[in-house]
C-alpha cells in the first residue's frame, strides 16, 4: 500500500479547522450589549446589576487595567430555533492561548444568581437544550480587565503590575456577543476526530492501531459534505464508532483524572483579584458537575475556600451541595500552597492546622494528603509535618522542573529528617493544566518512571490561575479515553481514592532521603527582601503574643486572644503562599504585603507589651522578658528577671588603620577597609578568618538570568564579581566600641556596624543597603579557616547538612540553597555558626590553599533587583543583621539562631516572671506555648529534639496539670499513644532525632 499517512494527517487538520469547528454553531444572531465601568475597586453584584449602563457595540475597546467592566446582554430566541441547543457565546477579547492570564467574566442572571465564568477555552452559556422559541434573554457579565503582565515576549519589564502605575488605556477588544445554535452532533464529532487525530500522532508509525485509526479517520473525512457538515456529521460519527470502541490492552497505564484548577493566590494579580478568580471557577466547576455525572473536581487552599463563603455566598451554596455530594472535593489540608523552603517550623504546621480545620469545620471531611503541585521544592522537614497534621500522602508536580537532573521516580517514600516516610506523587504527565491532549496522555505514559513496579498515575485537568477549570471539551475527551486501545486508561477519580489504588499497588516503593531540591527558581530565596523580613518577624511575633499571652491567661486571667491570633496567623500563612514569600509576584501584591506586615507588627507588639504588662505588675524593677526558648543572660526561657552582669567590650585604634574589638571571648581586627581580617576564638585559641580573605565582604554580580527574572540566579552569575572593598569611612560605633562602616557603589549605599555584645561569643554585622541597582546580586561573604565537607542548615524542626562539594551534578545544582536562622560548619573540635534575623538564600564553597588548609566560605544573599515581574524590585533602604559565632557547636549554633531573632523586651515591673512551661534539656527546643484552640483553656506546649540525637527531656508546668495528652497538630489527642504519667506538673519524654511532639496539657 501507497504511504500517505502524512496526507490523511493534514487533511484532518484542515477540515478540522476550517469546516468542522466552524460549524459547531451554525446558526447566530446578535445580542444587545450594553456596559458600565465601575470606577475604583471592584464593587458589589447588587450595585453592578443595578447601575446605568451604556450601549456597547462589538470592536469597542473597554478595560482599564486592574478595572472592572459590567457588560448587559438581552435579546430574544428565535421561533424558528425551538426544539434546539441555544447558548449565548461571548468573547470579551480572549486570545485562546493565554487561559487564566488575561480578560474573565463572571456570568449572572437578574436576580444575582451565578451562573459561569467566561474565560479564554470556555466562552459559551447555556440558554437551553432545548429551547421553546421566543425567551428572552437577558445576562450581566462582571469583566475583570486584568493586563496581560506576561506575554509572547516574557520577562519584559512592565509598569502594569500595579495600578498605581498601569495608565488607563484600555486593554482589550469587545469581540463577540451572540445567541448561536449548538450542534451538538457537530461538537461531538470534533472531540471523536480530536482524540482519535492525537493518539494517532503518538502511536509509532509502524504500529497497526495507527493505520487503523488513519483509514477511520479518512473514511469519516470522506462522509463530511464540506458545504453540508450539519446534516453528514452524523454520518461521519457512524465511520468511527468500531474505532473508538476498540478496548485498550489490559497492561494499558491507567491514570485517574482529577478536575482540577490551579489558582495562584496571589502571582500576576493582586490578592482581591484572586477572590474572583476562585468564585468564577467554582461556579464553572459546580455547573459542570451538574452536566457530568462522572466527573469529579478537586480544589486546593482552605483561604481560596474562605473567600468564596465570605465574598460570594451564591456561589459558596452551590459548592456546599456539591462536596455533600461527594464530587467537589476538598484537597491538601493546607491553608494555601505555601512555599516549604522558608516558612519557619511552626508557620508550617500552622498551614496544616488552619487548612484541615477549616475543611473539617465545614464539610466534616479530613485530607489525607498534602497538594503542593507548583511549590518551588520542598524542605527535608516537611514529612514528619505532614504526619503530625494526620495526613500521610504528598503529590506536587515542580520537581519535573529541574534543570540539571531528573529525578529518577514518580511514586516514592519521601524521608524527612525524622525519619518519617510519606507516600508521595509526581504525576508523570508533568503538569498541573492536563487538558487531556493526546500529547499529554501519552507523555505521562512514557515518562512514568516505576513501570514494572506500578502503573497508575493521576493528572491534575484544567485550566488553572483564572482559565475556569475543567472543561466540557476535556471530559468528552476523557470519556472517550475511558478504554481504548491505544492509549492509557483515563477515570475520573478522586486524591484520595486514587492515593489508595497507587499505595496498594506499589506498597514498597523506592526511598529518596532529604530535601527534595528544585533545580531552578533559586533566586527566590533572596528577591524582595522586604516581603521575606516581614515573614520573618511575623513568625516570631506570633510566638511571643501566644507564650506571653498564654502566660498572661494562666497567671492573672489576662484575656487570651483567640480571635485575633486567629486571624492574624491565617494572614501570615496566606503571605507564605508560593509566590508572595518567594517574592515572585507584581508590585502590587509586594506594596500591600509589606503595608500587611506593618500592621501585624503594632497589633502582636500591642498584644505582648500587653501580656507582659499583666505580668510584671505595678513596679520600678527592670525586667528582662526572654521569648527565646532557652536561658541567657540569666533570664530563663519564657520568663523575666533583671538582667545579670555581662561584662564589657573595648574598642582600640589599630596601628597603621582599623580598629580592634575585644570583649574576652573573642578579639576581632578590622582593617582600614572596614574588614574583619581576624576573628580570634580566644579560649580554643583559634583563628576563625581564612589568612588572606577577609570577612564581611559585600560582594556585586551581575544578575540577568535566561528566562523567569525574579524567580531565577543562573550559575553563570559567579563569573563576574566585584569586592567591595572601597570604603568611605571607617570609624568608631556611637557606643565607642563598635565599629561603623561606610560604603558607596553604583547608585546604591551601605552602612554597617561591626560589634561585639559584652558577655557574648559572636560577631554581630549589622548592614543598612540604601538599594538601587538594577540587575545585580549582593551577598555578603565569610571565608572560615575551616575544613569541612558538610555544613548544617536549619529547617523546619531541626537541620540537615548539604556538602560542601560538587562531586556530582546533584551537588553542583545546588549552588544556591536555603536555611532558616542558621548555617553551622564544624570540624570535629571546633565550628563556627553564622546566624541572620531574615535573609535565607546563601551559598558555601571550599578551596585548598597554598599552604595546604581549607578555606570555606560562607555567603548569605542579601539583594537581589530583577526587573520582572517588579521593575522595582527591592529598590530602597534594607536592614540585616548576621552574627558570626566562633567555637561554636550545633546547639549553640541552634540557640544564637533564636536569640537573634527575639530580641530581649525591657519594662519595669513589680518583681520576676516565672516561665509557665520549663524544659530541663539544651536540646528540645519548645516551639509554642499556647492555649488550646477550642477555648477550652488548655495549654499547649509544641517542641522538638534541635540536636539531631536522642534526648530524654522533663517538661515541668508551673500550673497544676490534671492530665496531659499526646496530640496532633490539631491538639486531638492521638489514639495509638497513652497519656503520659504526671508527677506535680512534671512530664518525662524521651524523644529520636528531631522528633516533633505535641502535649495538651489540662489544667487542674
Amino acid at each position: 500500500m501507497h504511504d500517505d499517512r502524512t496526507l490523511v494527517e493534514a487533511r484532518l487538520r484542515r477540515v478540522l479547522d476550517e469546516r468542522i469547528r466552524p460549524a459547531v454553531y451554525p446558526e447566530s444572531v446578535p445580542l444587545e450589549a450594553a456596559v458600565w465601568h465601575a470606577p475604583g475597586e471592584p464593587v458589589p453584584v447588587a450595585e453592578g446589576l443595578a447601575a446605568d449602563v451604556e450601549p456597547v457595540t462589538v470592536g469597542t475597546r473597554w478595560g482599564a487595567p486592574w478595572g472592572t467592566s459590567w457588560f448587559r446582554v438581552t435579546g430574544i430566541v428565535p421561533e424558528a430555533w425551538a426544539g434546539r441547543t441555544v447558548e449565548a457565546v461571548l468573547d470579551l477579547g480572549f486570545d485562546e492561548n493565554m487561559p487564566g492570564f488575561q480578560c474573565e467574566g463572571l456570568v449572572y442572571r437578574p436576580d444575582g444568581t451565578p451562573v459561569k465564568g467566561l474565560n479564554p477555552r470556555n466562552q459559551w452559556v447555556r440558554i437551553g437544550a432545548p429551547v421553546r422559541g421566543g425567551e428572552e434573554v437577558r445576562l450581566h457579565v462582571e469583566a475583570a480587565s486584568n493586563p496581560v503582565i506576561m506575554g509572547y515576549r516574557p520577562f519584559t519589564p512592565t509598569p502594569l503590575g500595579d495600578r498605581e502605575t498601569a495608565g488607563g488605556a484600555p486593554q482589550y477588544t469587545l469581540t463577540r456577543t451572540d445567541l448561536a445554535v449548538l450542534d451538538e452532533t457537530v461538537w461531538h464529532l470534533v472531540t471523536d476526530l480530536e482524540v482519535l487525530g492525537e493518539l494517532m500522532a503518538e502511536l509509532p508509525v509502524d504500529a497497526p492501531r495507527r493505520w487503523d485509526i488513519l483509514r477511520a479517520v479518512e473514511r469519516a473525512l470522506d462522509a463530511v459534505d464540506l458545504q453540508d457538515v450539519n446534516g453528514t456529521a452524523q454520518r461521519a460519527r457512524s465511520r468511527l464508532t468500531d474505532v473508538l470502541a476498540a478496548p485498550a490492552v489490559p497492561s494499558a497505564h491507567r491514570i485517574s483524572a482529577v478536575g482540577h484548577a490551579h489558582i495562584d493566590s496571589a502571582w500576576l494579580w493582586p490578592l482581591r483579584e484572586t477572590v474572583r478568580k476562585v468564585a468564577r471557577t467554582a461556579a464553572n466547576m459546580t455547573a459542570l458537575l451538574d452536566d457530568e455525572p462522572e466527573f469529579v473536581f478537586a480544589m486546593s487552599q482552605a483561604q481560596q475556600w474562605a473567600w468564596v463563603k465570605e465574598h460570594r455566598p451564591e456561589v459558596w451554596a452551590r459548592v456546599k451541595k456539591a462536596v455533600a455530594d461527594g464530587r467537589f472535593v476538598p484537597a491538601g489540608g493546607m491553608w494555601v500552597e505555601s512555599d516549604t523552603n522558608m516558612p519557619g517550623s511552626e508557620a508550617m504546621a500552622r498551614q496544616f492546622v488552619h487548612g484541615k480545620r477549616f475543611f473539617l469545620d465545614e464539610f466534616g471531611v479530613e485530607n489525607d494528603e498534602a497538594w503542593l503541585p507548583d511549590t518551588f521544592g520542598f524542605a527535608a522537614g516537611l514529612p514528619q509535618i505532614i504526619k503530625a497534621a494526620g495526613s500521610k500522602y504528598l503529590l506536587t508536580q515542580k520537581i519535573s522542573w529541574s534543570r540539571t537532573n531528573s529525578f529518577p521516580h514518580h511514586t516514592f517514600r519521601w524521608e524527612g529528617i525524622d525519619g518519617t516516610r510519606i507516600f508521595t506523587h509526581f504525576p508523570p504527565v508533568d503538569t498541573y493544566n492536563c487538558s487531556m491532549r493526546g500529547a499529554e496522555i501519552a507523555h505521562a505514559v512514557r515518562n512514568f518512571k516505576d513501570k514494572g513496579a506500578a502503573r497508575h498515575s493521576l493528572a491534575p485537568t484544567g485550566w488553572g490561575d483564572g482559565g475556569g477549570g475543567t472543561t466540557r471539551e476535556m471530559v468528552a475527551k476523557a470519556a472517550r479515553l475511558r478504554d481504548l486501545e491505544g492509549s492509557a486508561t483515563v477515570t475520573w477519580e478522586t486524591p484520595a481514592a486514587f492515593f489508595a489504588q497507587a499505595e496498594a499497588e506499589n506498597p514498597e516503593p523506592p526511598v529518596w532521603v532529604g530535601e527534595l531540591y528544585l533545580e531552578l527558581h533559586r533566586a527566590t530565596l533572596t528577591s524582595q527582601a522586604a516581603t521575606k523580613q516581614g515573614n520573618r518577624r511575623s513568625e516570631h511575633l506570633l510566638r511571643e503574643a501566644e507564650l506571653w499571652a498564654a502566660t498572661a491567661a494562666v497567671r492573672t486571667g489576662f484575656p487570651y486572644p483567640y480571635e485575633d491570633l486567629d486571624r492574624i496567623w491565617k494572614t501570615v500563612l496566606l503571605h507564605q503562599f508560593h509566590d508572595i514569600l518567594p517574592g515572585s509576584s507584581i508590585a502590587w501584591v509586594h506594596r500591600e504585603a509589606r503595608a500587611t506586615y506593618a500592621r501585624i507588627a503594632d497589633e502582636l507588639n500591642g498584644i505582648v507589651d500587653a501580656a507582659q504588662r499583666a505580668l510584671a505588675g505595678e513596679g520600678t524593677l527592670p525586667l528582662v522578658f526572654n521569648g527565646a526558648p532557652h536561658p541567657r543572660s540569666g533570664v530563663p526561657a519564657g520568663g523575666a528577671r533583671p538582667a545579670g552582669a555581662t561584662g564589657r567590650t573595648t574598642r582600640e585604634d589599630r596601628p597603621g588603620g582599623g580598629h580592634l574589638l575585644d570583649n574576652g571571648l573573642l578579639r576581632v581586627a578590622v582593617d582600614a577597609r572596614g574588614l574583619v581580617d581576624s576573628v580570634h576564638d580566644v579560649e580554643a585559641d583559634r583563628e576563625t578568618v581564612a589568612p588572606g580573605r577577609p570577612g564581611n565582604l559585600l560582594q556585586l554580580h551581575h544578575d540577568l538570568p535566561n528566562m523567569w527574572d525574579a524567580w531565577d540566579v543562573d550559575a553563570f552569575y559567579r563569573n563576574t564579581v566585584t569586592d567591595l572593598t572601597d570604603a568611605d569611612e571607617v570609624t568608631p560605633g556611637d557606643d565607642g566600641a563598635s565599629v561603623r562602616i561606610a560604603r558607596t557603589f553604583g547608585d546604591s549605599r551601605v552602612t554597617q556596624v561591626l560589634s561585639l555584645p559584652p558577655g557574648e561569643k559572636r560577631l554581630v554585622v549589622d548592614t543598612e543597603v540604601d538599594w538601587h541597582e538594577t540587575e545585580k546580586f549582593l551577598k555578603l561573604a565569610f571565608p572560615l579557616d575551616l575544613h569541612a565537607d558538610r555544613y548544617a542548615s536549619e529547617t523546619q524542626f531541626g537541620h540537615f547538612f548539604r556538602p560542601t562539594h560538587t562531586n556530582t551534578s546533584w551537588e553542583a545544582a545546588k549552588f544556591e540553597a536555603c536555611n532558616h536562622r542558621f548555617l553551622h560548619l564544624q570540624e570535629p573540635d571546633w565550628g563556627v555558626a553564622v546566624v541572620n534575623d531574615g535573609t535565607y538564600g546563601h551559598d558555601v564553597t571550599r578551596t585548598v590553599r597554598t599552604d595546604g588548609g581549607t578555606t570555606t566560605t560562607v555567603r548569605v544573599s542579601l539583594l537581589r533587583a530583577p526587573r520582572f515581574p517588579d521593575p522595582e524590585t527591592d529598590q530602597g533602604v534594607h536592614r540585616f543583621r548576621h552574627a558570626l559565632v566562633p567555637g561554636a557547636s550545633l546547639g549553640d549554633a541552634v540557640r544564637e539562631g533564636w536569640r537573634i531573632n527575639l530580641p530581649e523586651r525591657r519594662l519595669t515591673g513589680a518583681g520576676e516572671v516565672a516561665p509557665l512551661v520549663t524544659v530541663d534539656r539544651d536540646s528540645v527546643v519548645v516551639t509554642a506555648v499556647k492555649l488550646a484552640d477550642d477555648g477550652s483553656g488548655d495549654v499547649v506546649v509544641r517542641f522538638h529534639e534541635a540536636h539531631g540525637a536522642r534526648a530524654r527531656a522533663t517538661l515541668t508546668a508551673a500550673f497544676p496539670v490534671a492530665r496531659v495528652d499526646v496530640t496532633d497538630l490539631l491538639e486531638r489527642p492521638l489514639a495509638d499513644t497513652p497519656p503520659p504519667a504526671v508527677d506535680e506538673g512534671r512530664v518525662t519524654v524521651r524523644l529520636r532525632p528531631f522528633q516533633l511532639t505535641t502535649l495538651r496539657l489540662k489544667r487542674a
